[in-house]
């Protein structure tokens, strides 16, 4: 299991991933909000643990911009901070746990495998969400989000876009779109595949540097940030 944790204190930063690895996990850990926001976009994890008072973009604001693309990963405020108030703050953000520090390890060790023991059973190999840099293809919700914000597709549109992203950087030809998207109902000879593609190039590549969607001459198309 791979966590990312956002705390500045570089002494508990240290210490907490050093248990968390004993523990047979993995941990990333980030000192900074806008860091932590760059990492999940290159990276999957399984669970995040957040510091609330934290270099530029505090972890309440984090969990936010988390929540607005990812409805699903289990999300832990870890904070000095013990008011009623603040921790009502991080649940109305949909955090889904609140410990007050100083706290045990062993005790968020429990809180983590209850919630990861509450998301294993809706994850399946066919992949309902899928990361592309800093795109999301959520399956189960048919939803799509770039950098944090959500773009609006046609049900067709939706369907090639989720086809592509699940070759995960291969080819696909213009052959295997018309059986999987189409099923054979339109003449392969038409431009109707060009014409999709354009089309999610314009929602989305078109406002972003980085662009997703490549063309193989002869061969296809794929998925990828390179």
């Amino acid at each position: 299991m791979n966590i990312l944790l956002l705390e500045d204190d570089l002494i508990l930063s240290a210490e907490l991933c050093k248990f968390l690895e004993s523990n047979h996990f993995t941990c990333d850990k980030i000192y900074d909000g806008e860091t932590f926001l760059r990492q999940i976009r290159n990276s999957s994890y399984d669970l995040y643990l957040l510091d609330i008072n934290v270099p530029k973009i505090n972890g309440l604001d984090v969990c936010q911009t988390i929540r607005s693309f990812d409805k699903n990963t289990p999300i832990i405020i870890i904070s000095a901070y013990g008011d009623l108030s603040d921790k009502k703050d991080a649940f109305t953000r949909l955090a889904d746990d609140y410990l007050v520090k100083p706290f045990q390890f062993e005790e968020l060790m429990l809180r983590m495998n209850s919630l990861l023991r509450r998301k294993a059973p809706s994850e399946t190999n066919d992949q309902e969400m899928i990361r592309i840099d800093d795109l999301i293809v959520n399956k189960t919700e048919q939803k799509v989000y770039r950098g944090g914000n959500e773009i609006s597709l046609t049900l067709k549109e939706f369907q090639l876009l989720a086809y592509l992203a699940e070759a995960q950087g291969r080819t696909v030809s213009k052959q295997q779109i018309t059986e999987h998207v189409w099923e054979h109902n339109f003449n392969t000879n038409t431009n109707t595949v060009e014409v999709y593609i354009n089309f999610l190039r314009k929602k989305i590549d078109k406002d972003f540097k980085v662009k997703l969607i490549h063309t193989r001459s002869g061969f296809g198309y794929y998925l990828s940030p390179l």
